[in-house]
């Protein structure tokens, strides 16, 4: 990966230090703010040591830096910090800022109504996938998982819809950072494997119960017209409602369509 490449997985240090244009002290702030998860509003000092690696003088400098500059919100009654505006608002102004989230919303919310299930668009964070937009259908039973939810990549039909549609070289580049954090790595790449083939088959992935055991899902990808990269859809819901020959049957090719559509929209967009 070049120099001016995005980093997708944890700081090397050593590459890092002989990079003179990366600023370290900024990594390290931007690397705390990672820490908070979704659903977690509170966060201590020692907290913050143990997840982000870093010794504890520089993680007090860098909460007391974060919180002058509105990015974290120290609760002085529990002693531990919260995620504030800041980060709210630079979040807020990437989302309003994606024309895609615009154009495929409609569409994605009729789909979920017809399906009664969950229709979400997300794109790669790191190891990860992040839901960008989420529409829900009308079943009780649809998926209930917000913007901002992070799920996997390699057992989520999301996750390899995204790999499915990358480059030859980046996927093979980022299967072999996946590979070094998976324990089972022979069964993923066999997973793998068979999604990649029945895309090319199918222009669709699935998962049936490979990230949750009573979850079924189909995923699609779409390289963006206007060059940033690739996001991926998917339709989940539970398996005893979408079952797998339904997924093969009808929903698959049905969010295909869907997200050729999208595809179509943004191209004219951007001429």
């Amino acid at each position: 990966m070049e120099k001016r490449g995005r980093i997708d997985t944890e700081l090397d240090s050593q590459d890092l230090e002989q990079d003179r244009q990366f600023v370290t002290a900024l990594a390290r702030g931007l690397e705390l703010l990672r820490c908070f998860r979704p659903g977690e509003r509170l966060l201590g000092n020692q907290e913050l040591v143990k997840r982000s690696g870093l010794p504890k003088a520089t993680v007090s400098r860098l909460t007391y830096t974060l919180t002058r500059l509105g990015y974290l919100q120290y609760v002085e009654s529990l002693g531990k910090y919260a995620l504030d505006t800041g980060v709210l608002a630079l979040g807020y102004a990437h989302l309003n800022g994606l024309d895609i989230r615009k154009q495929a919303r409609p569409l994605m919310q009729e789909f979920a109504d017809q399906t009664q299930c969950s229709v979400s668009l997300g794109a790669r964070d790191r190891l990860s996938m992040v839901y960008i937009e989420n529409c829900q259908g009308p079943g009780p039973l649809s998926l209930r998982l917000d913007v901002g939810s992070r799920i996997p990549m390699t057992s989520t039909a999301m996750g390899r819809a995204y790999l499915a549609a990358l480059p030859d070289a980046e996927r093979d580049l980022l299967l072999d950072q996946l590979k070094a954090r998976d324990d089972d790595w022979a069964t993923t790449r066999e997973q793998l494997d068979k999604a990649f083939r029945h895309y090319q088959d199918h222009g669709y992935c699935l998962s049936c119960g490979d990230w949750q055991k009573d979850i079924n899902a189909v995923g699609v990808p779409l390289i963006q017209s206007d060059g940033s990269g690739v996001v991926a859809f998917s339709c989940g819901g539970p398996a005893f409602v979408l079952r797998q020959h339904m997924l093969e049957d009808d929903v698959g090719p049905r969010l295909a369509h869907l997200v050729r559509n999208v595809g179509a929209n943004l191209g004219r967009q951007f001429q």
